[in-house]
């Protein structure tokens, strides 16, 4: 899934969690009083590092021990229903590698920490409600989603058309995702593998080559898209959308050949456009960062 940073600060806890977009796997550290809670998108939802929320509430000096006693003190039943709570997911650890460490979702920090005998534990539950709430606020009224979207990318310093195009391009991979489903494709390894017919063909590049190419790691390779860029980007998914429709794609093979096809059509005009303009469309500028130069 594709992920925007949000940032708040509520009762004295600054907090940042993203909000999903299709297509893209990502974690990232969230700040609890100056704690760091690492989390990561799992199954299309967010789970969190048990070992960072005990630190975070208990500021023991050894939370990977604390939460070994937390464990030996439940009795059989207890224990069975904690290995329903947790997985081991891999998380970053301070030396940079990745390591597998018992993380859970919303629902089961909050079991989790009702065993935490602390005080601090009660902000903490307010934050995760608010972020369950606003993502059920989000599900039954999605149209409150796309507002605070705009409204994120206006805080990080993107300009109106920018943003309004980024926001098309949302809208469009969405409903190319939405066919892809249906018609046979499954979520990970072969949309990554739709994406990169696309773009291989709309810029000559995957999007991990692009990525590289714009010097980036974890983060949206769309969000530092030029304008441009993004128009030929959502020419290439729209295109793909109106091919499988009209030929009634089934089966990851024919999704990809329509894939390709929809790319070249989105390849074959940027390049008509690069031959006027005498420049290339693909670029290594980061756009927010290009943008903020002209000022």
């Amino acid at each position: 899934m594709e992920l925007l940073d949000r940032t708040f600060n509520h009762t004295n806890i600054l907090f940042t969690y993203r909000m999903p977009m299709p297509n893209t796997l990502d974690s990232k550290i969230v700040l609890f009083k100056g704690k760091q809670i690492r989390k990561i998108i799992h199954e299309n939802e967010w789970w969190f590092s048990v070992v960072d929320v005990v630190e975070a509430l208990t500021e023991t000096g050894n939370p990977r021990i604390y939460w070994g006693v937390m464990k030996n003190r439940l009795d059989k039943e207890e224990k069975i229903q904690l290995f329903t709570i947790c997985k081991q997911l891999k998380l970053k650890s301070t030396d940079g590698k990745m390591y597998e460490t018992d993380c859970a979702n919303i629902e089961g920090i909050f079991r989790i920490i009702q065993s935490i005998p602390s005080p601090k534990a009660e902000p903490f539950k307010r934050w995760l409600a608010k972020v369950g709430y606003e993502r059920v606020q989000e599900i039954e009224n999605p149209e409150l989603a796309t507002k605070r979207t705009r409204m994120l990318y206006k805080l990080k310093g993107y300009p109106d058309a920018w943003i309004e195009k980024r926001m098309r391009g949302i809208v469009i991979r969405e409903e190319l995702t939405d066919e892809w489903k249906q018609r046979g494709a499954e979520e990970g390894r072969d949309y990554e593998i739709l994406t990169a017919e696309i773009s291989k063909a709309t810029f000559g590049v995957t999007p991990k080559e692009y990525k590289k190419l714009k010097g980036l790691k974890r983060e949206n390779l769309r969000d530092h898209m030029e304008e441009l860029e993004l128009i030929f980007n959502m020419l290439g998914e729209r295109a793909t959308t109106e091919i499988h429709r009209n030929e009634d794609s089934k089966g990851v093979t024919k999704l990809k050949s329509d894939a390709k096809a929809g790319g070249d059509i989105a390849g074959g005009a940027r390049r008509q456009l690069e031959k006027k303009l005498g420049r290339s469309i693909v670029t290594k500028q980061n756009f927010l960062k290009s943008a903020k130069k002209k000022k």
